[in-house]
């Protein structure tokens, strides 16, 4: 039997380990301690699937737990916790505020999603729904003809009456800037 290789590089971690840690810290969140069956409960998994994740969690270094006793996150188990709820918020956010998904379903995607999007496609989806809902090109009026869309699809005269609307809009609030412009400036 050979000895395991101390130099080899750590596994990655798999999503179902992410959910185990978003979980954990989901709880932490609620609750001042954390037991083996809170995190059956959360997860909809038997108590011996609970402990065995556990362990390996334990001894990748991301919880502390011993048998019987209460599940603490390390730093880097939170680390890595705290980023998978970012994540998990940031779509169930997109897919419920932008393209109005219910919510069960949005929840369901969301954590299928947090696992393979990289950081710059997250940081990217995330300045669209800020520019979307801040934009005067876009904001409210941009996302409820895109729900029109949806509904009814596209068609060219739709598509014109909506870009006249638009323009009378822009129109009304870039006169409605200069007017406050104006009135600072004295």
């Amino acid at each position: 039997m050979t000895a395991p290789n101390i130099d080899a590089p750590e596994k990655p971690l798999t999503s179902t380990m992410e959910d185990y840690l978003e979980a954990i810290f989901d709880l932490d969140q609620d609750k001042k301690v954390i037991r083996v069956r809170d995190i059956a409960k959360r997860l909809d998994v038997k108590m011996p699937t609970v402990t065995s994740m556990l362990k390996t969690l334990n001894d990748r270094g991301l919880v502390n737990y011993e048998k019987y006793e209460y599940v603490e996150l390390t730093d880097s188990g939170a680390s890595v916790g705290r980023e998978m709820h970012r994540r998990h918020q940031v779509l169930f956010r997109f897919l419920t505020d932008i393209l109005k998904i219910d919510h069960q379903t949005a929840d369901e995607e969301a954590c299928k999603m947090e696992h393979s999007l990289s950081v710059s496609t997250l940081e990217s989806l995330t300045d669209f729904m800020q520019f979307i809902q801040a934009c005067p090109r876009a904001g409210d009026s941009w996302l409820h003809y895109f729900e029109e869309f949806r509904k009814t699809g596209r068609t060219s005269q739709k598509c014109e009456a909506c870009a006249k609307t638009f323009s009378c809009e822009i129109n009304q609030k870039a006169k409605k800037t200069r007017k406050n412009k104006a009135a600072s400036n004295k």
